[in-house]
């Protein structure tokens, strides 16, 4: 009997994160192999590894606990990849150097399997001058094919490819193209979109007020706030895209505010994290640690 529930399911375990060698054969021959390696690997730091593998390899056994992707892709394969699925990166600055300098780092992350956040509220808007060498800047969006282009190029460790998330606050003079820009079915497709929503927008929209749309205390449109959330909402309804993050909110209730700033997600955006923040996410499957489902007895 096999230990899968479905076929879909041991097929994306042999595709994902069954521990094969460069010719493509396979290590583990069995998803025990892989609970038994990952258990290994995870307990060799611990002072008792054996009682600590036991541990790790019981709450492993049976599906009843998944850990991150990347660790169960990678523990104990002695490959030189990350065990973090999800990051944010630094503030990108507003430069052409230090652009670039982020796009390298996010291509590095990317190789070594891992998601990246980023915002793009940072980058100063089309249009706005370029001092010193004569010329209009070409806006965050312009960027963002950039950082698209590179997602689609690299192959992420076991055969994933690279996820992003891009946020831009809704204060950002650029901000309707980025509402807009996913409308383009070949555009931006390695990123998914958020927009930070603040208090004071939606303090707006409900008084039915005026937006400034700045960069750098320049006002360089001013729009209304219900426009542009009827905005959001439209193209969320219409292309799934945008999400919106309400960042006040975030930040007010971080319980580490004071020492930080955040501004993005992880690519899905369950899990908003300050610059160079990193997080794991693992998955307790309750349907397999409750007994008597649905029954008056029921238990875990």
């Amino acid at each position: 009997m096999s230990t899968f529930s479905a076929p879909i399911a041991e097929q994306i375990w042999d595709m994902k994160y069954r521990f094969k060698d460069a010719a493509g054969q396979p290590i583990d021959e069995t998803v025990e192999d892989s609970w038994r390696r990952v258990a290994r690997a995870l307990a060799a730091v611990e002072k008792k590894p054996d009682l600590w593998e036991a541990k790790f390899y019981n709450a492993l056994e049976g599906f009843k606990f998944l850990p991150a992707g990347r660790i169960l892709a990678g523990a104990g394969t002695e490959r030189s990849v990350t065990l973090f699925n999800c990051f944010v990166m630094g503030t990108v600055p507003d430069s052409i150097d230090g652009i670039f300098d982020m796009l390298k780092e996010a291509a590095l992350t990317m190789q070594q399997g891992g998601g990246i956040g980023y915002d793009f509220s940072t980058i100063r808007p089309k249009g706005a001058e370029v001092k010193g060498v004569a010329a209009d800047a070409s806006g965050p969006l312009s960027f963002m094919d950039v950082w698209d282009a590179m997602c689609r190029t690299i192959m992420s460790a076991g055969s994933r490819r690279g996820a992003m998330m891009a946020t831009m606050r809704c204060d950002h003079p650029d901000i309707e193209k980025f509402i807009t820009a996913k409308q383009d079915s070949a555009r931006l497709r390695m990123f998914n979109l958020s927009v930070l929503v603040t208090d004071p927008f939606m303090d707006a929209v409900k008084a039915n007020g005026s937006w400034d749309l700045e960069w750098n205390s320049r006002v360089y449109k001013t729009v209304q706030a219900r426009t542009l959330w009827d905005q959001i909402m439209q193209a969320t309804y219409d292309f799934a895209e945008p999400g919106v993050i309400f960042i006040d909110r975030i930040n007010n209730k971080n319980n580490l505010n004071y020492c930080e700033n955040i501004a993005a997600t992880n690519p899905c955006g369950e899990q908003p994290l300050p610059p160079y923040g990193a997080c794991l996410l693992g998955s307790i499957n309750l349907a397999v640690l409750v007994s008597d489902a649905f029954e008056a007895k029921a238990a875990l």
